[in-house]
């Protein structure tokens, strides 16, 4: 394993009191966008593989091959996932897919020539399955290691979805390319607020509307941004998409939002920064 920094210089410290206002198009005062996270969870998972202690799902950790949790997460791409393309194209609103093209999570456990290569393997899959590469990334369970910043930005991607610490996008420092971190709200990830957190649904709804209207009324002097992560698998079971359909609603019909894709905020941002 290679050696690890004690502290990391990617971004500078700078409080959101102390920068300069944001603005959206349209003079939106939040800009929120929906992330699908499309999963393939390995029946097997690779010996270097970062597998979470808490293992969503209900079921816990398994013996290999862990039929259980296999079949549960099987759900998304074969069942929610339309339910939720159904959603989200009766109210009109675009998503951005998060597509894994495998699930180990990166770490520093890694070298640096098996990150590389890893990166470059997953963008390739997303291509050649899109005809177009991906612009952003979004680790699996937000996982990176100490150089995951920089090789991202040489192999192309100009956003990232991994660093939860902030109501704004911000520049990282990585290199010569200029990268963006685009924050996702990680305690409304239904993953985290259902598994982690033992939200009911109606209270993860009402989470959801508390902090659009929130964030509405703080971007009246300076710009915010809510990016949601969802779950096909989770969110996409007929029990559950009714209370996402009333989310989608109030931030539908809600004045002062900018309902974009993440890459459309990570351009908007670099277009100020």
């Amino acid at each position: 394993m290679e050696s690890q920094p004690a502290e990391h210089d990617y971004y500078p410290p700078t409080p959101i009191v102390e920068r300069a206002p944001l603005r959206w198009p349209n003079g939106a005062r939040l800009a929120l966008a929906i992330v699908v996270s499309i999963e393939f969870y390995e029946l097997q998972p690779s010996p270097k593989a970062f597998i979470p202690p808490n293992l969503p799902g209900g079921f816990g950790r398994g013996p290999y091959p862990d039929f259980r949790n296999y079949t549960h997460r099987e759900y998304g791409p074969r069942v929610g996932l339309f339910r939720l393309m159904d959603l989200l194209r009766d109210k009109r609103i675009r998503a951005t897919a998060a597509i894994d093209a495998v699930t180990d999570g990166l770490s520093s456990q890694m070298t640096e020539a098996e990150e590389r290569s890893y990166i470059a393997d997953s963008i390739a899959a997303v291509r050649n399955a899109t005809g177009n590469p991906p612009r952003g990334w979004h680790g699996a369970e937000y996982g990176e290691s100490h150089r995951t910043v920089r090789l991202l930005a040489e192999s192309g991607i100009d956003y990232v979805l991994d660093w939860p610490n902030d109501e704004q996008p911000y520049l990282m420092r990585a290199g010569d390319r200029r990268l963006v971190a685009v924050p996702m709200a990680v305690d409304l990830d239904d993953v985290i607020a259902h598994w982690q957190h033992k939200l009911t649904m109606r209270r993860w709804r009402q989470a959801v509307i508390d902090a659009v209207d929130q964030l509405c009324a703080d971007g009246e002097r300076n710009g915010r941004v809510l990016v949601l992560n969802i779950h096909p698998w989770l969110m996409g079971q007929a029990f559950r998409t009714t209370y996402f359909a009333e989310v989608l609603d109030h931030v539908r019909d809600r004045s002062g939002i900018w309902l974009a894709t993440a890459g459309e905020i990570a351009s908007a941002y670099l277009a100020q920064a």
